[in-house]
């Protein structure tokens, strides 16, 4: 699926990768089963898809839906929203990540409260 990707998603990813997006590591066509994401950062539990003309607009509502589920954040995007506007989407991106608190580690036994 990476050679496949999708002019949209070439375009997304040269501005997710190597941490450029205030340091957060996001992984494209990422495993979160029964699904395949097309980006995530799995530290902020949260998933962005990109959409074409491929999808099925029931079928992205099951997926997001059962993406909740599990804990995480879904974002999609258009296609041609990435390709005509990158920056007001990779925008829309960091504004959700910015106002995500990141789930501590417990302190070891004993240790604390």
């Amino acid at each position: 699926m990476r050679r496949a990707a999708t002019d949209a998603e070439r375009v997304l990813w040269r501005r997710l990768r190597a941490g450029q997006l205030d340091g957060l590591k996001f992984r494209r066509q990422h495993p979160i089963p029964p699904y395949i994401a097309d980006f995530c950062c799995v530290e902020l539990k949260l998933v962005v898809e990109l959409d074409g003309g491929q999808h099925a607009a029931d079928a992205d509502v099951v997926r997001t839906r059962r993406l909740e589920a599990q804990g995480w954040n879904v974002l999609r995007f258009w296609d041609n929203a990435v390709l005509s506007n990158v920056e007001s989407v990779v925008e829309a991106i960091w504004n959700t990540a910015a106002h995500r608190t990141l789930t501590p580690t417990p302190l070891p036994e004993r240790e604390g409260l």
